[in-house]
């Protein structure tokens, strides 16, 4: 038997880039404790068969949300949205992102080799940091109104280490994870909590396809001291744990979930 502060049953979660890889594996567990969930993705293409699958498997409800999330007027339209249909919100998870590698400036004697031109900094800091500061802005009126409610940001474990040709996706990550224990000193006094996840390895085979799929499990089983990489399951359980009342002694955390890679 569950205890009984996992329980989320009646909960509603809005999860942002919930239609593959992390945000997916996040919904799926969620609902399979009993949130009803709203899942965001900027297409249908993969978000409304995701959506479709898990109310089949958990038996709650769970409705598609199509919007670029890194603008601010399909962010009100897409949390106006979830209100009307909901009713309320208990707890946002901001897991929009890529792991775009690029480095700063071209690295001499690096073959093809590019640095980041202003459209690559704005899209990788939009697509891993903005995103959170616009959701999250828009729905903690809500929140602070009622106060109660959980914000979960998934950040990475370069966020602790750094990572090579990934400077501005770890310069975002380090943000994010700066944002939450902030964002967490401000809301406490409101019973608003704000955590984060850093995944470490998590390959998502929809998401990168067979062939990427193989090459990023190889290289965790080479890599990661646990000799494996996370499975998208184990991202959405930590992520249950933060959603629900078991969590109400924690604040302002970015928490590795990496198999011991950033030791």
């Amino acid at each position: 038997m569950m205890p009984a502060e996992y329980d989320v049953t009646g909960k509603v979660v809005f999860i942002t880039g919930a239609g593959r890889g992390i945000g997916k594996g996040i919904a799926q567990v969620l609902a399979e404790a009993g949130a009803d969930v709203a899942l965001n993705a900027l297409t249908p293409k993969y978000v409304n068969g995701t959506a479709a699958e898990i109310a089949k498997a958990s038996g709650r409800r769970v409705v598609p949300v199509i919007a670029d999330v890194t603008k601010a007027d399909d962010v009100k339209k897409a949390v106006d949205s979830v209100l009307s249909t909901f009713g309320r919100i208990d707890v946002l998870v901001n897991a929009l992102g890529d792991a775009i590698r690029k480095p700063l400036v071209a690295l001499p004697g690096k073959e093809g080799s590019t640095g980041a031109s202003d459209d690559d900094l704005r899209s990788i800091m939009d697509i891993n940091l903005t995103e959170a500061l616009l959701c999250t802005r828009a729905v903690g009126p809500h929140l602070l109104a009622r106060r109660s409610g959980k914000v979960i940001n998934i950040a990475a474990w370069t966020a602790h280490q750094g990572g090579r040709d990934m400077v501005l996706y770890t310069t975002a990550k380090t943000a994010l994870a700066g944002f939450t224990r902030a964002q967490a000193l401000e809301w406490a006094p409101y019973n608003v909590h704000v955590n984060a996840i850093a995944p470490g390895m998590f390959p998502d085979i929809v998401t990168s396809g067979e062939e990427r799929f193989r090459q990023s499990t190889q290289r965790a089983e080479q890599t990661v001291p646990l000799k494996r990489p996370g499975r998208l399951r184990e991202v959405g359980l930590l992520a249950l744990y933060l959603a629900s009342s078991a969590s109400d002694y924690m604040t302002g955390q970015t928490i590795l979930l990496d198999g011991g890679l950033g030791l």
